[in-house]
C-alpha cells in the first residue's frame, strides 16, 4: 500500500468512526445545547487534542506499553471511570436542582453561562478522551494498519492522527451549528434540565461500564 492509498483508506475509516455516535459526541452536543457554541467547540477542541496526543503516543511506541501493561491499563481505566462519574454526577445534580442556565447573547447565538468557562470545557473534553484507555489501545492497533513501508513512521502516524482530529473538529462544528435553529426551545429551563439529566446519566453509565469492564 503506497502512502496515497494509505491516507485515503485511513480517511474513510476515520470518517466512519467520527460519525459513529459516542461519548465525545454526546458531551459536545450537550454542551452546545445547554451552554452554547463557544463552550461546545472548546470541549470539541479538547477532544481532538486528546486524539492528537494519543496519536503521538502511539507513534512513539508509548501506547504499546498501555496495551501490554495490566497495571497501567487499570490505573487509567479507574481514573477515567471516576472522572466520567464525577462529570456526569455534576450534570445530574444540576438537573435535579434546576440550575441549568439557558444560553443568551447574540454574537455566537449562545454566550457562555457564568457557571462554566471555555477553558474548563476544553479540559473536560481533553480528559474525557485521554482518560479512556480503550482509545489508546485502539490507536496502537489501528494506526499500524495504515503505515506503508519505507515511510517515516512517527511523522506519518502523527499526520494520520491529525486527519482524524480535523474530521472530529469539523463534525463537532456541524452538530454545534445544528443547535442554532432550536434557539427558542433551548431557552426553556425544563428542556435544559432534561438534556443535563440525560447526558449526565449517559456519562455515569459509561463510567460504571468502564470501571466494571475486564480486558479479554
Amino acid at each position: 500500500m503506497d502512502p496515497t492509498a494509505a491516507i485515503l483508506a485511513f480517511s474513510l475509516a476515520a470518517g466512519l468512526l467520527t460519525l459513529t455516535p459516542g461519548l465525545d459526541t454526546a458531551l459536545v452536543l450537550r454542551t452546545a445545547t445547554v451552554e452554547g457554541a463557544r463552550p461546545a467547540m472548546a470541549a470539541g477542541t479538547g477532544v481532538v487534542t486528546g486524539v492528537l496526543a494519543w496519536g503521538v503516543l502511539a507513534s512513539l511506541g508509548l501506547g504499546a506499553v498501555l496495551a501490554v501493561s495490566r497495571m497501567g491499563y487499570l490505573v487509567l481505566q479507574y481514573a477515567g471511570a471516576a472522572y466520567l462519574c464525577w462529570l456526569g454526577g455534576r450534570m445530574l445534580l444540576s438537573a435535579l436542582a434546576g440550575q441549568a442556565t439557558p444560553p443568551t447573547g447574540t454574537d455566537t447565538g449562545a454566550a457562555l453561562p457564568p457557571r462554566s468557562s471555555v477553558a474548563g470545557w476544553f479540559w473536560r473534553g481533553f480528559l474525557t478522551n485521554m482518560l479512556n484507555p480503550k482509545v489508546g489501545v485502539f490507536y496502537v492497533s489501528f494506526l499500524p494498519q495504515f503505515i506503508p513501508a519505507d515511510v517515516p513512521v512517527v511523522p506519518f502516524s502523527i499526520g494520520l492522527a491529525a486527519i482524524h482530529a480535523s474530521m472530529g473538529l469539523a463534525w463537532f462544528a456541524a452538530i454545534t451549528a445544528a443547535t442554532r435553529p432550536l434557539s427558542a426551545l433551548l431557552r426553556r429551563s425544563a428542556f435544559l434540565r432534561a438534556i443535563d439529566g440525560l447526558t449526565g446519566s449517559v456519562l455515569v453509565a459509561f463510567g460504571i461500564r468502564l470501571a466494571l469492564e475486564r480486558r479479554g
